[in-house]
């Protein structure tokens, strides 16, 4: 995406956690109508090509985006060995945490409404911070991932909530339908058909990203409706 015909201000940000400090890429569109603040899991990072193509989709639909490292390049480099940090889910929400009050301490981003979109294990770091900051999280999208790791909050969450999993994803399926059982706010569950885990089949990715466009459009912007694709059935739904 070219950031100049865009008017994307794109720029890495700092963002103090406590006693470390986070990097993020920022990207702001010209009167951008929304803001998402992505959470990474499982060893991903800011740079994921997965989450960085739905976030040029969401740029394009006019919604700023903040995808940010939960960790610090130290502490990926235990993790690489231990795996241990990816699935610690208090310290992953915590710091989403910090970045959505330094989103709402920002001068261009503290007027915008936020939207969470988490990967794996930082889906329940996103659902978990939703449920934490229930003023400030207006919707949340979870792409392949592991809701059921913050299940002791997952009734408290207020924010919509939606969650997509690829159909050859069997394991993490039932992990999601648990977790939409508990969810008592607005929820969905969408099975994109003969997707693995990672999405990595033609038009699988595209799939996601236009359904998380879709939900943050419709509950960041609430003046605008949006509908899901045909042949979506609410709870356990499927795209054609």
């Amino acid at each position: 995406m070219d950031s100049a015909s865009t008017g994307m201000n794109e720029h890495i940000v700092r963002v103090p956690a406590g006693p470390i400090t986070l990097e993020g890429n920022l990207s702001l569109p010209s009167h951008a109508r929304g803001l998402v603040l992505f959470a990474h899991g499982s060893g991903s990072s800011r740079h994921s090509p997965r989450n960085r193509h739905v976030a040029d989709v969401l740029q394009e639909a006019r919604l700023a985006t903040l995808l940010i490292d939960l960790l610090t390049a130290e502490e990926e480099q235990i993790d690489q060995f231990t795996a241990e940090l990816r699935f610690d889910i208090d310290l992953l929400a915590g710091r989403l945490i910090h970045a959505t009050d330094w989103l709402g301490a920002f001068r261009e981003t503290s007027a915008l409404r936020l939207g969470y979109f988490g990967a794996s294990t930082g889906a329940a770091a996103a659902l978990m911070a939703a449920a934490e900051r229930p003023d400030q999280a207006a919707a949340v999208v979870s792409r392949g991932g592991r809701p059921d790791l913050a299940a002791p909050v997952l009734p408290r969450v207020r924010a919509p909530t939606l969650l997509v999993v690829g159909g050859a994803d069997a394991q993490v399926i039932a992990f999601n339908r648990s977790a939409l059982a508990a969810l008592r706010c607005e929820k969905d569950l969408v099975i994109v058909p003969g997707a693995t885990h990672l999405f990595e089949e033609p038009g699988a990715l595209d799939d996601v990203a236009d359904l998380a466009a879709r939900w943050f459009l419709q509950h960041l912007i609430p003046e605008m409706p949006t509908s899901m694709p045909q042949g979506h059935d609410r709870g356990s739904g499927s795209i054609a």
